[in-house]
């Protein structure tokens, strides 16, 4: 592992931010992926491995969360550093401190920030303000932690990346964004099946068709789920109505209505596709009971890499 961080790459993602996927190359997403899997080895063989003793991640949360708390709290901890939490009340934020001086006053503090919030601009005006690496934890447009850990576990899953199909069934969200430009990146087959109405951003798409032509990945958004899923290695979904957009639950219901992952879709995709939800799951909406408890789900795994490719980006840009 020590080795994995003084290669070139290493030396290229030192005091980076970790803002969205589309920011990073091939070959440095394909690093993360793999020092995420290095460092996952080494925890489960109990090797100790601390290159941020001594240093300190602060956390904004302004959007709460479950996995995104506990995976970084323990993953800078057990990297050899120290978490401080920080909820929207905790900070003068909260009280209209404007986010630049925030921003420069915590790079006095620190040795990295962590961020869960609503627009991504915050984030962008963050990371522009500060002087120390900014991890996005979550916007409204991109959630690039989770995307990171999902392709690591498909590629520990299925021993490969490229030459697979991933398909996204529902909502245009900040999933559905960061999964695309992950593929879009990595060369991975990206479908995705979403109502009228609810369709990814157009920008995020049209970056992400960029790069698609580049690496080779052939990217579909088309409306019929069966489409999107016919022969898929992976199939992924997500709440239909993802945080802030509680108000329009039953709207959504209406809309979604034909976009269950159930067990009637999942015979379109190959025999050993592999169902991935990023949790919290609305098990009988977006999802049947048969497929996210069945036997093809790995929502567990995908959900505990959350720690480990975690860990190697904070290892990667704090180091």
């Amino acid at each position: 592992m020590t080795v994995l961080l003084q290669n070139e790459i290493a030396a290229q993602l030192k005091g980076r931010d970790f803002l969205t996927l589309n920011d990073y190359s091939k070959e440095e997403l394909e690093y993360l992926i793999d020092l995420a899997i290095e460092l996952k080895r080494g925890q489960k063989a109990g090797e100790a491995f601390q290159p941020l003793k001594g240093k300190t991640l602060g956390m904004i949360f302004e959007k709460s969360s479950t996995r995104t708390r506990v995976s970084f709290e323990v993953g800078i901890y057990q990297l050899g550093g120290q978490p401080l939490f920080l909820s929207k009340n905790d900070l003068q934020l909260g009280r209209g401190e404007p986010i630049t001086d925030t921003a420069k006053v915590l790079s006095r503090y620190l040795d990295g920030i962590m961020i869960r919030t609503f627009g991504h601009k915050r984030v962008i005006e963050l990371a522009r303000s500060a002087t120390i690496p900014v991890i996005n934890g979550l916007t409204d447009l991109s959630h690039p932690c989770q995307a990171l850990a999902d392709y690591q576990t498909i590629k520990e899953q299925k021993g490969q990346l490229q030459g697979l199909k991933v398909a996204y069934i529902g909502d245009g969200n900040n999933m559905l964004h960061s999964l695309l430009m992950g593929a879009a990146k990595l060369g991975i087959d990206f479908a995705a099946a979403t109502p009228e109405g609810y369709d990814a951003d157009p920008e995020v798409v049209r970056v992400s068709m960029e790069q698609a032509a580049k690496s080779g990945a052939k990217v579909e958004l088309v409306r019929d789920p069966k489409e999107a899923v016919r022969d898929a290695d992976v199939i992924y979904t997500d709440v239909w109505a993802s945080m802030g957009f509680e108000e329009e639950q039953q709207e959504r219901e209406k809309a979604f209505a034909n976009y269950q992952v159930n067990e009637e879709l999942a015979k379109l995709a190959k025999p050993d596709y592999l169902f991935m939800h990023c949790l919290p799951a609305h098990r009988g909406e977006e999802v049947s009971e048969g497929v996210i408890d069945g036997p093809n789900s790995i929502i567990y795994d995908q959900a505990e890499n959350r720690l480990h490719a975690q860990k190697a980006v904070m290892a990667a840009i704090m180091s």
